[in-house]
């Protein structure tokens, strides 16, 4: 009897840039994420396995960070959100170029709008097999005002959810900072 081979594992992983260092640096909390998916699910069976990043943006608040005038033109809005997609971008390079070094296949897109809706949407949409977010281990004081991405899609992802909590040597001394 042949086996087919199996279709790979598909492992979402939702990432965010570094609130510290900005674009278009990954979040401490995503690249423990990522690193820990490698290590410890993926380990030498880099065929065995998909990984879909998912950057979930969060657009301006008042939409005017780049400019100079409150006076904007349709196409002033029009370059302030591709410069938004290419910051997005350059922040998934990454990860993609790090899954290319290691020969593991992947995909990976920007998606604007609040974290926690935009990654369970997209679970809902993409169906991956599971998913991995970053936790920045905050304390029930502070997680009552900044809220977390990553219980939010555990309760709410129509998949199993792995978080990975920073290791301590990684801990900036302001958890909210990333």
């Amino acid at each position: 009897m042949e086996m087919e081979s199996p279709e790979p594992t598909r492992i979402m992983v939702a990432v965010n840039e570094s609130s510290l260092k900005g674009y278009p640096h990954p979040s401490i909390s995503s690249r423990s994420a990522f690193i820990w998916t490698v290590e410890k699910i993926i380990r030498s069976n880099v065929t065995g396995f998909k990984l879909l990043f998912l950057h979930a943006q969060v657009p301006d608040e008042d939409c005017f960070d780049d400019m100079d005038s409150i006076y904007a033109s349709p196409q002033d809005f029009n370059d302030m959100n591709e410069k938004d997609k290419i910051r997005g971008i350059h922040l998934l390079e990454y990860f993609v170029g790090h899954c290319h070094e290691i020969g593991i296949s992947c995909e990976a897109w920007v998606k604007k709008g609040d974290p926690k809706d935009v990654i369970c949407s997209e679970v809902k949409r993409i169906q991956p097999d599971l998913l991995v977010v970053g936790s920045r281990g905050l304390g029930p004081f502070q997680r009552v005002f900044v809220g977390t991405v990553s219980e939010f899609c555990v309760k709410h992802a129509e998949c199993p959810v792995i978080t990975i909590k920073r290791k301590v040597d990684d801990v900036p001394q302001d958890p909210v900072e990333d």
